[in-house]
C-alpha cells in the first residue's frame, strides 16, 4: 500500500501574469513559499507531485526538506513576466516529485510540443511513478501517448501516474487508452482547480494507475495557497 498526492502550487509569474487572485492575497511570495513548504512537509504520503515549482520554491523544498529525496525536470521555457516585475530570484519552472524512497530517475523530458509541459518518471516503492503537467489543448492527446509508453516502458511494474491533465476524468482515462483507471473522487469533494467563469472542467487533476489499484481518493483545500487544490489516493497491489 502507498501513498500518494498530487499539487499544482502555481508558479508565481503565472499567477502575475493571469490576474490570479493567489498573487493579491500573497503579496509577498516568500511568504507563500514558506507555507507551501509547510503543507508540504506535513503532509503523510509517500510520494509527492507538485507542478508549477519555481527556482526560489525548489529550493526552499531542498533545505527544508533534508530526509526526503527530492527529483526534477526543469522546463526549457522560463516564464516571462508580462504585467509587472516578478520578485521571484528564480524564475525557471519544475516539475517535481518528492519520494520517501530515494529510487531512481528513469525518464525527465518536456513535451516536444510545449516546453513548458512534461513528464518526470522515477522508479520508487515498486513502481514507475510519472509525475506530469498536459497542456490544455489539442496537443493533449500526444501527450497522453507519450505519458503512456513511460508508464508502460517496464510492463512487469505497476505504474501511477500524478499530475495537473487538464482535462476531466473520463478525457483521460479515454485518451491514455484501456488499462489505466482515473480515481473517481467523492460525488461531494472539493474540485481540485475551482472556477468562477468558464465552461472548463473544475477537476482537472488526478490519480491514475495502471496495473495497480487505487481507492481513497479525496482532494484536500489548498486554503488559497495556490489556484489548485491537492489531490490524494492509496495505491494498492
Amino acid at each position: 500500500m502507498i501513498t500518494v498526492a498530487t499539487w499544482n502550487v502555481l508558479h508565481r509569474v503565472h499567477a502575475e501574469n493571469w490576474y490570479e487572485d493567489v498573487a493579491t492575497r500573497w503579496p509577498v511570495e516568500d511568504e507563500r513559499i514558506d507555507a507551501i513548504v509547510a503543507r508540504v512537509a506535513k503532509r503523510q504520503e509517500q510520494i509527492i507531485a507538485l507542478q508549477e515549482v519555481s527556482g526560489d520554491l525548489l529550493a526552499a523544498l531542498r533545505d527544508r526538506l533534508p530526509d526526503r529525496t527530492i527529483h526534477t525536470l526543469r522546463y526549457p521555457r522560463v516564464p516571462r513576466p508580462k504585467r509587472v516585475p516578478t520578485t521571484l530570484r528564480h524564475r525557471e519552472e519544475y516539475l517535481v516529485l518528492v519520494v520517501d524512497d530515494p529510487g531512481r530517475k528513469v525518464f525527465a523530458a518536456a513535451f516536444g510540443d510545449d516546453p513548458g509541459k512534461g513528464a518526470l518518471a522515477v522508479v520508487t516503492s515498486g513502481l514507475t511513478v510519472v509525475a506530469t503537467h498536459v497542456t490544455g489543448d489539442d496537443r493533449r492527446g500526444r501527450q497522453l501517448s507519450t505519458l503512456a509508453g513511460v508508464a508502460l516502458s517496464d510492463p512487469e511494474r505497476p505504474a501511477v501516474l500524478l499530475g495537473d491533465f487538464n482535462a476531466d476524468r473520463v478525457v483521460v482515462g479515454d485518451e491514455l487508452g484501456p488499462g489505466f483507471t482515473v480515481a473517481e473522487l467523492p460525488a461531494d469533494a472539493l474540485p481540485t482547480r475551482p472556477r468562477t467563469t468558464g465552461s472548463k472542467s473544475q477537476f482537472i487533476d488526478h490519480v491514475v494507475t495502471c496495473g495497480a489499484g487505487v481507492r481513497e481518493a479525496a482532494v484536500d483545500s489548498a486554503d488559497g495557497l495556490s489556484d489548485h487544490n491537492p489531490v490524494r489516493a492509496v495505491i494498492t497491489a
